[in-house]
């Protein structure tokens, strides 16, 4: 909540804890409401005992979205969403128009709607939207900011390793979960999203307290440079609608400026506008509307997705190593693949090995493959056999 700095002795209750509404400046200038844990000692240092300031008392925390119609308090349970900060008003926008004709190009109705739901119908669940592009400057982060204009601390950046984290507390319980430079080429890491993006509850953990279930309704919204892998999405995979960003021709540094002056604009618009689509699914799309050939390409280059597996594992093993070369045979790759969830046939692997890596395994004698524990430390298993060398330049090319 964006604004003039305001009283910061306001104390509320939660349950049994106390908590301080403090103002956080930020560089703009501006200022971000925060609660920050208490103590009724330092209450009564700061007051005295017989003076001590107003107290609202609520049950406890609830997490309720709404844009148009907010609600702070619900029964005897404060909102942990957070009110918007921009009114709507009636006006023009012609910068945040001409910027998602960008980004959304042929298909700008649907990049409406998409949008429009997500300011009025915020618990309908949506695709996970993903924008591609090998050039820089193409404007893919500055959607990202963008979506981080409109819906303030309701939408939070996270990186790939935040997905990997058991620890998600920081970013379960908001609306827009936005990831720039995206790079997920596990199996693992697309099911989990896929699957989030269409929970009704997720169970949210913090450091040091207990696992709680929670209604989820976050949307995820990924730039990626690599148009070819920045995550796996299988052939029959309805849940992504992918675009190719093109090079912006001529760029305007105060463009950031100009569309958050326009947001009231926008945000009417939004309200009064009439949606272009119906809702057809779960993710209120048509998957056919959102196929596109960016989708196409990555489904195309992830079609087998064990080859994809065996090079992610390998690349990692020899990257936390910093080595440049990995030992193994066949059936070390099997079962790493079957713990992983899927299901290989060794001559499959042999077969990726040697015909489509150019390996062979005329060595035979001891080695050393590496085994990935649950806290991510390398353990080395001695084997002997007659295994083969994967030198990290040929995973590279699978992968980049």
């Amino acid at each position: 909540m964006k604004g003039k700095i305001n009283d910061c002795g306001k104390y509320i209750r939660i349950g049994t804890t106390l908590y301080k509404t403090v103002q956080r400046p930020l560089i703009s200038g501006d200022y971000i409401e925060e609660k920050i844990p208490w103590s009724y000692e330092t209450l009564r240092q700061d007051y005295g005992k017989n003076n001590l300031p107003e107290i609202e008392k609520y049950d406890g925390f609830c997490i309720i979205p709404d844009h148009v119609n907010y609600k702070q308090v619900h029964g005897t349970y404060l909102n942990q969403y957070e009110p918007i900060s921009h009114l709507p008003s009636s006006g023009d926008f012609p910068n945040i128009r001409s910027f998602l004709n960008h980004i959304f190009g042929e298909q700008i109705e649907l990049g409406m709607d998409y949008l429009q739901i997500l300011y009025t119908r915020p618990t309908q669940m949506l695709p996970i939207l993903l924008l591609v592009s090998n050039e820089r400057n193409t404007g893919k982060t500055t959607f990202l900011r963008f979506l981080k204009m409109i819906f303030g601390k309701n939408a939070t950046f996270n990186t790939n390793e935040d997905f990997r984290s058991q620890f998600n507390a920081d970013w379960a319980n908001r609306l827009l979960v936005l990831v720039d430079e995206l790079l997920l080429n596990k199996m693992e890491d697309t099911e989990k999203i896929k699957n989030l993006s269409t929970a009704g509850d997720y169970k949210i953990e913090a450091k040091g307290k207990d696992r709680r279930e929670i209604e989820f309704f976050a949307k995820f919204v990924l730039c990626s440079n690599n148009e070819r892998n920045p995550i796996i999405i299988p052939k029959e995979e309805v849940r992504f609608w992918v675009r190719k960003i093109n090079l912006i021709e001529k760029d305007n540094i105060h463009l950031r400026g100009q569309m958050a002056a326009e947001i009231p604009h926008f945000l009417n618009f939004l309200l009064c506008r009439e949606l272009s689509s119906k809702n057809e699914s779960r993710m209120w799309f048509h998957p056919l509307t959102l196929d596109t050939p960016a989708l196409q390409k990555i489904k195309k280059y992830n079609t087998n997705k064990i080859e994809i597996e065996m090079a992610a594992y390998c690349y990692e093993v020899m990257d936390g190593l910093k080595q440049t070369k990995l030992r193994c045979c066949p059936k070390d790759l099997m079962d790493v693949l079957r713990e992983s969830g899927l299901r290989a046939d060794i001559n499959i692997i042999r077969n990726i090995l040697k015909d489509s890596w150019g390996l062979n395994s005329e060595k035979n004698g001891e080695y050393s493959f590496y085994l990935i524990g649950i806290d991510g430390e390398f353990i080395p298993v001695k084997r002997k056999g007659r295994y083969m060398e994967i030198e990290i330049s040929v995973v590279d090319k699978i992968l980049l």
